[in-house]
């Protein structure tokens, strides 16, 4: 990966669909997705198509799925598939990893595992589809091997789209995703870095205070179009957080393009565009002027 010459780093992609055609979500849940997002008939790339099409646009892109087997049932995409399938693309794809916080300490054996063997690059979680507060306990030794082995750890906040309409909303808790919760987390790992992932309705301000007091919390712009965005998030983006906001699509429910096209439409100052979309995100993995990081080497 030549950094270089990347024009922007998504840190939000979702590989949703293995190789055998499995999805990471029950039909049900999946279903209820791509209505929250009218993306209703679109083709689930997999992870070679991802890279043709982030390469082909000069971008990197975060790649990962969601491991919730305890809250849904539902058997997982292998966070290994998700690494070789990545690492086989490394100019264009970094591999994220997702473990279900219930698996405790095997789930904490298994992100060691993950880095050190799989270059995996950080952390996925999703509170609401894994049914879990980012500050239950039961995930800390999970979050303790993340922390030493020095990759981000990306969690969902806000509104989600995964249950939208179903009766129930599928079972999907939408408390969980409360970015105050992950307030917690940055205060007992003060040396882990954190992702808050989209803006975080009805939870904005609560992600702009833990974003500002916490120095290792930054915020994902991702699962909305720029156009939408509430103004107090553009206006910290574009002061206090310039550093700490990063470009995320959502793909492939939102797509890069139509997020970038109404970005350009949106009120950032020139000097914090090239922050958002590249600069910080490369900071925050740690990049180097060829993709590699200290701490894992590089995928």
């Amino acid at each position: 990966m030549n950094v270089a010459d990347l024009v922007a780093i998504d840190v939000h992609t979702h590989a949703e669909v293995s190789e055998d055609g499995h999805r990471s979500l029950s039909p049900e849940l999946f279903g209820a997705s791509e209505e929250y997002f009218k993306a209703q008939g679109h083709r689930q790339p997999t992870i070679p198509e991802m890279a043709a099409y982030y390469r082909e646009r000069k971008m990197a892109a975060v790649v990962f799925t969601v491991d919730a087997e305890h809250a849904t049932g539902h058997r997982r995409i292998s966070n290994e598939e998700v690494a070789g399938g990545c690492a086989e693309h490394a100019d264009t794809l970094i591999p994220f990893g997702s473990v279900d916080p219930w698996k405790g300490r095997a789930g904490a054996r298994e992100a060691r595992r993950l880095v050190e063997e799989h270059g995996i690059r950080g952390f996925k979680f999703h509170p609401s589809v894994q049914g879990m507060a980012p500050n239950d306990r039961t995930a800390y030794p999970l979050y303790e091997v993340i922390e030493e082995v020095g990759v981000p750890a990306l969690f969902h906040t806000g509104q989600t789209g995964i249950g939208a309409g179903v009766p129930g909303g599928g079972g999907i808790r939408l408390k969980y995703s409360n970015p105050m919760l992950v307030d917690d987390v940055a205060v007992d790992f003060p040396e882990l870095r954190i992702v808050l992932a989209h803006p975080s309705f009805p939870w904005q301000d609560e992600a702009l205070a833990v974003a500002t007091h916490k120095p290792h919390v930054y915020i994902d712009l991702s699962g909305w179009s720029p156009k939408y965005f509430p103004p107090q998030l553009v206006r910290y983006a574009n002061t206090l957080l310039k550093d700490k906001v990063l470009f995320g699509s959502d793909y492939p429910m939102i797509t890069p393009d139509r997020w970038l096209s109404d970005f350009e439409k949106l009120d950032i100052k020139p000097e914090v565009r090239p922050r958002i979309l590249k600069d910080n995100a490369v900071r925050l993995f740690g990049l180097d002027a060829v993709g590699r990081t200290p701490s894992t080497g590089g995928a």
